[in-house]
């Protein structure tokens, strides 16, 4: 990882990663975990931090992502690019001009299968007073037109250069507010052409989205142990069918599939901060079978879980 933390004036943050075990997410205000979908990356985020305002463009690698918004801030997220493989979020993939929001504690979910440009304004305190959608619990999306998303991508890219020329430090409040105006401005003309479309109802269902959070809730308690779908979906009222469902909306894959992937990444983390064994961990994950762990974890991670503890210990 490389950063520069101590830029002068309004001078972005660059934060570069070749290693996901190294990867941190720097956005302040939004509690961010991923799972990672394969071995290596090559990632960036550029942080602006503007009077009011965070602004973050990141080149991002595939991952499983869940996060929630901190308080009194509103969030809004797009892509900077136009890949004809789309982001999963909030359990629905969709290659059109999109825009998804929150505000204080909202929280979504994505999968982002290959690696893709996405950009995110964090505003505060939270707006309320510009006609944006309003949100509750989750983070809504929503279609709008090309020119008005163009224009939002054009307006970010102007301010994160603008922003790395030399300036006076006396002028970086002012020309730092302007910016966030610029950038509100760009925002409001979004949502005053977002577009009526039928597929924004799924992912903008809270119901169904809290139904999601519940089950992950009960899945993390303790991965330790067996997880069984019948008691899962007994505790939450459902048939394992509607639960099953739900997870391969939201996870891009099957339960079970979910589980095995999540647990090979604790345990790595857990081997990178210098675990007394190998065994130990794996037992703690629910692997019992060593030989068949090592093998996934090997086919996962491209090195042994000896290696990866060896690595950890020698931090």
């Amino acid at each position: 990882m490389t950063s520069i933390d101590d830029a002068p004036g309004l001078a972005p943050k660059i934060f570069r990663f070749a290693d996901v075990d190294e990867f941190r997410y720097a956005i302040r205000g939004l509690n961010f975990d991923f799972t990672p979908l394969g071995r290596g990356i090559a990632t960036e985020q550029i942080i602006l931090q503007l009077p009011g305002c965070d602004v973050n463009m990141t080149r991002a690698f595939p991952r499983v992502v869940d996060a929630q918004l901190g308080a009194d801030c509103t969030a809004v997220g797009f892509a900077m690019d136009d890949l004809d493989v789309p982001i999963r979020f909030n359990g629905t993939r969709r290659d059109r001009a999109a825009i998804v929001v929150g505000s204080s504690g909202a929280a979504y979910n994505t999968i982002q299968e290959v690696e893709r440009q996405i950009a995110s304004v964090v505003f505060r305190p939270e707006v309320k007073d510009r006609g944006w959608p309003e949100t509750n619990s989750s983070f809504k999306i929503f279609e709008t037109s090309p020119p008005a998303l163009q224009w939002l991508r054009t307006v970010v890219r102007e301010v994160m250069a603008a922003a790395s020329e030399p300036i006076d430090s006396a002028e970086v409040p002012l020309k730092g507010a302007a910016m966030k105006e610029s950038l509100l401005g760009a925002v409001d003309v979004v949502f005053a052409n977002v577009m009526p479309a039928r597929w924004t109802l799924r992912p903008n269902d809270e119901r169904q989205f809290k139904l999601f959070q519940d089950i992950r809730a009960l899945l993390s308690e303790d991965l330790g142990q067996p997880i069984y779908s019948e008691e899962i979906a007994r505790k939450l009222g459902l048939s394992v069918r509607t639960m099953h469902d739900v997870v391969l909306r939201y996870r891009g894959m099957s339960l079970h599939r979910y589980l095995r992937l999540r647990r090979l990444w604790l345990v790595r983390q857990r081997l990178l901060a210098g675990a007394d064994s190998v065994k130990a961990v794996a037992l703690a994950f629910g692997f019992w079978h060593l030989s068949d762990f090592s093998r996934s974890y090997r086919d996962q991670f491209g090195e042994t879980p000896s290696e990866t503890l060896e690595r950890g210990r020698r931090r």
